[in-house]
């Protein structure tokens, strides 16, 4: 952890936020159905352990993550609090992996036949039926199984003997785009898959599906982004709150004459006499170069624009507009929070807010509220 008086920003991650948004997308997903928890990436940049910490102590049991070493972390965290949970490796299992799977008690998704075959002949191995999720790919092009070795599955009953399938999952490619019509090609070819295996439970819905209707939730749910505070649905505002606030500290300010040039390059050319504050956040903390001239802060609700590059270290701010005795160095500027969301400022990037939230620095002072 990052002393805060040693730090050029504060990131304060709400806890009982976040749960509001996790409770609130079960709620969607509906009580009869898993609404599981992504934890993948550090929990989305927040932070594993007091983000996975306040989950299960909301009652989350059931979380999905990308890679074992996350798997095996998330595990030690979970049994040194006393909580016990279903945990999912979405990325399948490396050739190697299988006694680890074993011995932390992972479940993986199966994306493809080689990793199929595996976990057969561990199951052979050890004497033992083994849980997994079976992947197919519907639309992605990205880990699950094709149509043709989907046929190939299909046609050898005995590729899979010793393997118990929980659930059949998918993932939807345009799940942001509620007019898009893929999601409905991807449904049905989801449902012609699911007839032809007679695996009975399924899993398809993200963060964003859950916002397309009841017809994509099937058993059981994974909502990531959603649970970090980011809108789901591209040009919606659904009931998902802000969980980060991050401010950036004042350094120093000055007066620059009109026509003065500001940063490298001397991208941005003053227009008037103005006052800048220069903050101690740079795209060494995960704060866009795009952003440079394009992005913007606030003082309390005065929004105050970045001007010039975004340096390694640095950002430099107009804030003539502020009075100057709010500007001053040692004050702090948001710039992520209540005024300037995460989407707000990735969509001033370029990018999309997953990015800004995973990208998010270590050399942040981190405070977390509602910790358990």
């Amino acid at each position: 952890m990052v002393d805060a008086n040693r730090a050029g920003a504060v990131l304060t991650v709400d806890l009982n936020v976040l749960v509001q948004n996790y409770e609130f997308l079960c709620r969607e997903v509906g009580e009869n159905r898993v609404c599981a928890a992504v934890i993948k990436s550090d929990a989305y940049g927040l932070g594993l352990e007091p983000v996975a910490l306040r989950l299960a102590q909301s009652g989350c049991d059931c979380y999905f993550v990308a890679l074992m070493d996350e798997a095996i972390a998330l595990r030690s965290i979970l049994q040194n609090s006393g909580k016990q949970a279903e945990i999912y490796l979405l990325n399948g299992i490396a050739e190697g992996l299988e006694a680890d799977l074993k011995h932390y008690q992972i479940t993986p998704v199966l994306n493809s036949l080689s990793e199929i075959e595996r976990w057969a002949a561990f199951a052979k191995e050890t004497n033992k039926a083994r849980k997994a999720i079976l992947n197919v790919d519907t639309g992605m092009a990205r880990l699950g199984l094709d149509r043709k070795e989907m046929e190939v599955f299909v046609a050898n009953n005995g590729i899979a003997d010793g393997i118990e399938f929980t659930y059949l999952m998918s993932h939807l490619a345009c799940a942001d785009d509620r007019s898009a019509a893929q999601n409905r090609e991807q449904r049905e070819l989801f449902e012609s898959y699911r007839r032809r295996l007679g695996i009975s439970q399924a899993s398809f819905a993200n963060s964003a599906a859950i916002f397309l209707g009841p017809e994509y939730h099937y058993d059981l749910a994974r909502p990531g982004a959603a649970i970090y505070g980011i809108q789901p649905i591209t040009n919606e505002i659904n009931n998902i709150l802000q969980v980060i606030n991050l401010k950036g500290i004042i350094l120093q300010t000055r007066v620059v004459d009109t026509g003065d040039t500001v940063g490298y390059g001397a991208t941005y050319q003053t227009p008037r006499t103005s006052r800048l504050a220069t903050v101690a956040v740079g795209y060494g903390d995960g704060y866009f170069r795009t952003l440079g001239n394009r992005g913007f802060g606030y003082i309390g609700t005065t929004r105050v624009p970045v001007v010039g590059r975004v340096s390694m270290d640095l950002i430099t701010f107009d804030v003539t507009d502020v009075p100057e005795n709010e500007a001053l160095p040692g004050s702090m500027i948001e710039l992520i929070g209540p005024h300037y969301t995460a989407d707000e400022l990735a969509a001033d990037a370029g990018t999309i807010g997953y990015e800004v939230l995973t990208g998010l620095g270590a050399r942040y002072s981190r405070n977390y509220v509602g910790s358990s």
